[in-house]
């Protein structure tokens, strides 16, 4: 499919759907969702070897069930995305619930910086979003995407939300530096490395790549690094925090980077695995 036709599809859903009533739009989002798994093209067959890692136990119809079910949190995360600009502050604050807050906003509130690193995992626009509209503004990186009409446009969606975004491809990793030395909070999505130069880690058992960024940036500038996990609840998006990651004491910077990256891994791991229906995979993770 050529640039131009991904740009009109995209533009096309995000007024199309935005227009619909709530309840239609949630129903097509489901619709599409079952269509797309029907075809099981390469990214369906991607999300289902992904989910059979995260839970192998599972028996086949299980995991079809659950495939098919990751799909449609998957299109409720771009269905949302679409109708994000139509919500108003009461209903972005009422459909966010956190457990542990705390961990982020005494890091802000005590000056510190605070790096989030989270997975691919419910809808981290919505989470951003809260904070944003809460009084800590953001920073981000996001994947240079092609065509860059779709970029930009997704770049104006994120900048109208409040997050400042960085472009991976740019020199981003000096400006978030400095964002945390002035005390601010900057939110990594974590779990694949997009640079192939990022540190080996054990991931469910077996070998996987995750960026350092989020731990290098910790041990530079003594900003807090902390993880969250975002799922998906009946009315809306539950956001739940965990405590700081500590410096290492010893080693190099990349020693103890690697040790920070496995216990963000790990994290990212156990909720996973509690929550395998929200995580939107639906590339390559694992390096075998």
């Amino acid at each position: 499919m050529s640039d131009h036709l991904v740009y009109l599809g995209y533009s096309l859903a995000w007024k199309i759907v935005r227009l619909l009533p709530e309840k239609t739009a949630y129903k097509l989002a489901n619709r599409f969702a079952d269509i797309l798994y029907g075809k099981n093209g390469k990214s369906v067959e991607r999300l289902r070897s992904n989910y059979r890692r995260v839970q192998p136990t599972l028996s086949p119809d299980q995991l079809e069930f659950l495939t098919n079910a990751g799909m449609r949190s998957y299109l409720r995360y771009w269905c949302d995305t679409f109708r994000f600009p139509s919500w108003d502050t009461a209903r972005l604050l009422a459909t966010t619930t956190c457990e542990n807050e705390n961990f982020l906003r005494d890091a802000i509130v005590e000056k510190r910086g605070c790096i989030v690193a989270l997975p691919h995992a419910g809808n981290w626009d919505h989470a951003g979003a809260y904070f944003c509209a809460t009084g800590i503004p953001l920073t981000t990186v996001a994947e240079h995407l092609k065509p860059e009409k779709l970029f930009r446009k997704f770049l104006e969606y994120r900048t109208a939300i409040g997050m400042e975004v960085l472009d991976l491809n740019s020199r981003s990793i000096a400006t978030l530096s400095q964002r945390l030395r002035a005390g601010k909070l900057v939110a990594l999505v974590a779990d694949r490395d997009l640079s192939k130069n990022g540190i080996p880690v054990s991931f469910f058992g077996q070998g996987a790549k995750m960026p350092g960024g989020p731990a290098l940036l910790a041990i530079s500038t003594g900003a807090d690094l902390i993880t969250a996990f975002v799922k998906y609840e009946a009315t809306g998006i539950r956001i739940i925090f965990e405590e700081a990651i500590a410096v290492p004491s010893e080693g190099s910077s990349s020693e103890k980077a690697a040790k920070m990256t496995q216990i963000m891994a790990d994290r990212f791991a156990k909720q996973i695995k509690e929550h395998t229906v929200d995580w939107h995979m639906l590339q390559r993770i694992w390096v075998e």
